[in-house]
């Protein structure tokens, strides 16, 4: 390893334990993360939701599992949980689109006055 090698490496390992200062890009980023969070969390379990219960209707359709729960017909009810899945999967996308746009409404001045005082 040469010189020049090994002074990137150990500036790479210092700037790990030195602390960093907390700049307005940072806080502006911080913000933007605080905005997009909650909804692309809410969106994510609320989908896993949807596929779990569309899937749990599908097993009931395609498996013996209903009868291990002793239902006699499984077809309908597998059909009504599969659908309801599905709508759940659906309504995904907007309710995700309208938490964001409403938590960008609430975030705006913050986001806007942020971003003034660093591009000036």
């Amino acid at each position: 390893m040469n010189k020049n090698d090994t002074e990137f490496l150990v500036q790479k390992i210092r700037t790990q334990y030195t602390e960093k200062e907390n700049t307005k890009l940072d806080e502006l980023k911080a913000l933007d993360l605080k905005v997009k969070k909650p909804a692309t969390v809410f969106s994510i379990v609320f989908g896993i939701i949807g596929a779990l219960v569309m899937g749990a209707g599908m097993s009931l359709v395609m498996t013996d599992i209903g009868e291990m729960l002793g239902m006699a017909s499984t077809m309908v009810p597998g059909i009504i949980i599969g659908i309801v899945g599905m709508i759940i999967a659906l309504i995904n996308y907007p309710v995700y689109k309208k938490m964001l746009d409403s938590r960008r409404k609430k975030y705006a001045k913050q986001v806007i006055a942020l971003s003034d005082s660093i591009l000036k």
